[in-house]
């Protein structure tokens, strides 16, 4: 491990890493555009110049590793003239879009300006190049020409993470310009990415331009449902608002990178649809109503099932979006407190739903069907149940978070189903099955609850409440407490760190972990 000395702060590094990582293991900044830890180094913009000690020249430090000895220094008068010369350069045809463009607020040229130039500029404003704005280039990617620096960053993402290489630096001198290929615009599920590491507004969101300025949005680090990879994202939001997904470093689930399926997902979380009070079924009718009625009405009627049935009499399924605190306390309310042993879990995937790829899509549209499994409910079951109704002892039925119509269809749902006498649906949304619920409880979508999801791969990650539901709506393990407690009158944890707690002493893979420890990338199950 090399022993170096930047600006006067002796430091020890791993094995290499160039000086930008060096530098930043030190808490000092070294500016730089085209350097991107998940991409090959280039040396395109030479923003991250920097004095080495017995160097003939300045090097740039994302192309230097760090060697033992070295002295390199970042501030040094030569250091400075040259940042100042470089941000003069690539600002010379810059057109003066601040005002108007997505990136202010996060652009590194608004950024390294202030730090590192802060000079006017010598060059005309009606010299400058005039360069194509505004270019729809696929898959929801805008274009501004005008305002790129030609770090290069979008071009290798393109080539050396999806390999379908539709971009490409055109023209020569101060004419070279970011594009498409002639006929062969953007056209895969990873392009934006591409927007999230451009460092200034040269590529930008179409779905996000102009809808809200970055400095209002709230960020909360949490996990994509959007299938079993689970990617680490952060969650953008306002005002319990979501405006975008964006990916979170993890380097054993994501790297730097999540695909747009994912990434433009949320819409549907927040959609007209969402449940915002609990409803019963009064004839043809969904009728809203108090939450303490509703759960005297579920108690009532599990209790009159289970005197005339027995506790087999009742069943549920829990559908692998729930997350492991939802599943562990649906599993606990019907085994420990109404006494049946008749659980089924529902990992469903649309017919049309993508595939897996070689990068991180996965043909599982579930986040947590691992999850399920560690907590010894393993996928299916559904023929049990269904044959159970047929028999006629299996008289009521709870649902979260599975949508047994669409998986099955309507007539096939019918026909196992149709001869249920109750069916306590809860979920996010209204849906198919709400639709032929006897009563339909609102419950919180997972942008907005703490929890954990356990991916295919078997890594625990958190996921934390970004806002609260809308409404009425609880969270899903809030209600089955309650509903716990109108069955028998005991108390039950309420928070998912306490779920959480009591999940990790009863389920073996999950020993010895809590909520809070599982950090930013989480953790493995045992």
């Amino acid at each position: 491990m090399p022993k170096l000395t930047i600006d006067g702060k002796e430091i020890e590094v791993a094995d290499g890493l160039n000086l930008i990582q060096a530098a930043d293991t030190a808490g000092i900044e070294i500016p730089h555009y085209c350097y991107h830890p998940g991409l090959t180094v280039v040396g395109n913009c030479r923003m991250c110049l920097v004095e080495v000690e017995k160097a003939p020249k300045l090097q740039i430090a994302c192309n230097t590793k760090a060697a033992d000895g070295m002295v390199v220094h970042t501030k040094s008068d030569r250091t400075r003239t040259a940042q100042k010369a470089v941000l003069e350069f690539l600002l010379i045809n810059h057109p003066i879009d601040c005002p108007v463009c997505d990136q202010a607020g996060e652009c590194l040229l608004q950024d390294y300006y202030m730090d590192y130039d802060a000079q006017p500029s010598r060059f005309p404003l009606g010299r400058k190049n005039k360069k194509g704005k505004a270019i729809d280039i696929g898959s929801g990617v805008m274009l501004d020409q005008e305002r790129c620096i030609l770090c290069a960053r979008c071009t290798r993402f393109f080539d050396e993470v999806t390999h379908t290489s539709e971009l490409a630096i055109f023209q020569r001198g101060d004419r070279c310009e970011i594009n498409h290929w002639p006929d062969r615009k953007i056209d895969n599920k990873y392009a934006g990415n591409a927007i999230d590491i451009c460092p200034v507004g040269a590529l930008t969101e179409k779905e996000f331009r102009f809808r809200m300025r970055v400095w209002y949005l709230h960020r909360t680090p949490s996990v994509c449902a959007g299938c079993e990879r689970g990617c680490s994202i952060d969650i953008h939001q306002q005002r319990g608002r979501i405006y975008r997904f964006k990916p979170r470093y993890n380097p054993d689930i994501n790297s730097y990178w999540m695909c747009d399926e994912g990434r433009y997902s949320f819409p549907s979380l927040q959609g007209e649809s969402r449940l915002i009070a609990p409803l019963y079924q009064e004839g043809e009718r969904l009728i809203a109503e108090e939450w303490s009625t509703a759960l005297r009405r579920a108690a009532t009627r599990i209790r009159a099932i289970g005197q005339q049935s027995g506790a087999n009499g009742i069943g549920a399924v829990i559908g692998a979006q729930s997350t492991n605190e939802e599943g562990f306390a649906l599993k606990k309310l019907l085994m420990d407190t109404i006494g049946s042993d008749r659980i089924a879990t529902l990992s469903w995937s649309p017919p049309s739903a993508s595939g897996n790829d070689e990068l991180l899509l996965r043909a599982n549209k579930n986040p947590n069907t691992r999850g399920l499994a560690a907590l010894g409910l393993p996928n299916g079951g559904i023929d049990e149940l269904s044959s159970a109704v047929a028999s006629g002892s299996l008289k009521m039925l709870i649902v979260m978070r599975a949508n047994l119509v669409k998986a099955l269809g309507e007539e096939e749902f019918i026909r196992r189903f149709g001869a249920l006498d109750y069916l306590l649906v809860l979920d996010t949304d209204a849906s198919e099955l709400g639709q032929m619920a006897n009563q339909l409880w609102p419950i919180a979508a997972y942008p907005e609850i703490d929890g954990s999801f356990t991916n295919f791969q078997g890594r625990v990650q958190k996921i934390t409440s970004a806002f609260p539901p809308p409404g009425k709506a609880l969270s899903a393990i809030d209600a089955i407490a309650r509903l716990g407690h109108a069955l028998d009158g005991i108390e039950r944890p309420r928070e998912a760190e306490a779920v959480f707690a009591a999940l990790a002493a009863e389920e073996k893979p999950f020993a010895g972990m809590r909520l809070a420890s599982l950090g930013l990338h989480g953790r493995d199950l045992a």
